[in-house]
């Protein structure tokens, strides 16, 4: 059943309905508060772009404050605020180099590009982050690895705790700094926005200006347009789809970049899913998974059944957490589920340096 209280217009209705005092908050309405995926669509969406996600944030923060917000979203605070993460009693890992600069025992590694892997690819999608290096190596570059098992500060800010928000964000950017890079890859758009967007809007702090943010998408087909990397076609004849990771329309000149390398390595028919693109929708990797973990799930699954319908049998996609919800439940649905960096790094041409 369709709510209009679970709509941008219900969530920020309910808002002003509180501040005039017509409202109050209490077990209904910070249910529904809480029900907000805060996926980017509401903003992306609207013709005056406004900054709806960003206003649901700060009065979750409001809300959290007065000890009135859902129990999971503390326990998750708690998690981040001890271990960085909410998905495993562990500690983020320190700093890693890829090449001679980690060995040499003289304080941090340093190099020219850093990689944030972040606590989705380190502990739910491993693979993805090893899929990523031999991409990265196969153009020459050895990246530092900052962030390893660290949330990137979006979950915190989602569920209304921006001051862990805040320390989570420190302490990634302190890693950048000691790494010396000038470039910071991310694996997914939700990184990408969280470091370009999120943290100026929500948390009050500037990305350093000497630091480039790219994400790897972009970045290999980049060097794919440039011939600096090159893949051999896979032996897969049945249609295939891409599915725009959560926040993906959030990054709107992103689009075509996972795509192009798709369609590098596979020659089969691309099939596109109908809420794709500028209209994609999130799957359960927000803040919903914690708070609303049935509705997290039916965006999951919406997302599957879409492209279903689209007759792709194979979908991909880039980021983490999308590939881990995705794979979560496709079982029973007939349909493959695949990083899109694994295939990529399965089919890479090595680069071969002259001398």
């Amino acid at each position: 059943m369709h709510e209009e209280a679970l709509t941008p217009h219900g969530w920020a209705l309910a808002i002003a309905s509180v501040r005039r005092g017509l409202l109050s908050w209490n077990e209904e309405t910070v249910d529904r508060l809480y029900s907000a995926p805060d996926g980017g669509n509401s903003r992306a969406h609207c013709v005056t772009n406004q900054p709806l996600p960003e206003a649901i944030a700060a009065t979750r923060a409001e809300v959290a404050a007065q000890h009135l917000a859902p129990g999971a979203a503390y326990e998750v605070n708690n998690s981040l605020r001890k271990w960085g993460n909410p998905y495993q009693a562990t500690p983020p890992a320190p700093a890693n180099g890829q090449g001679e600069g980690p060995s040499s025992g003289k304080g941090p590694p340093t190099g020219e590009v850093a990689l944030f892997v972040g606590d989705e690819a380190h502990y739910l999608e491993p693979e993805s982050v090893q899929a990523a290096l031999r991409l990265l190596r196969a153009v020459g570059i050895e990246p530092v690895l900052i962030g390893a098992g660290r949330n990137n500060g979006y979950i915190a800010s989602s569920l209304g705790f921006p001051e862990t928000a805040r320390a989570l964000a420190q302490a990634t950017l302190d890693e950048l700094a000691a790494s010396n890079a000038r470039q910071l890859l991310v694996l997914s758009p939700g990184d990408y926005f969280t470091f370009d967007q999120l943290y100026v809007e929500r948390l009050d702090i500037t990305w350093p200006r000497e630091v480039a943010l790219k994400e790897l998408t972009t970045f290999l087909a980049e060097k794919l347009g440039e011939g600096a990397i090159s893949f051999e076609r896979a032996q897969f004849d049945r249609a295939y789809a891409y599915v725009d990771p959560t926040h993906a329309v959030r990054v709107q000149a992103r689009h075509d970049a996972p795509r192009a390398l798709a369609s590098a390595v596979l020659s089969s028919t691309a099939r596109e899913l109908f809420w794709r693109r500028e209209r994609s929708h999130p799957v359960g990797n927000t803040a919903l998974q914690f708070t609303k973990p049935l509705i997290a799930a039916r965006l999951t699954n919406a997302r599957l059944q879409d492209a279903r319908e689209s007759g792709a049998e194979l979908i991909l996609t880039d980021d983490p957490g999308t590939l881990h919800h995705l794979k979560r439940h496709a079982s029973g649905m007939d349909i493959q589920v695949q990083g899109l960096y694994e295939l990529l790094a399965d089919h890479a041409v090595p680069l071969i340096v002259v001398a």
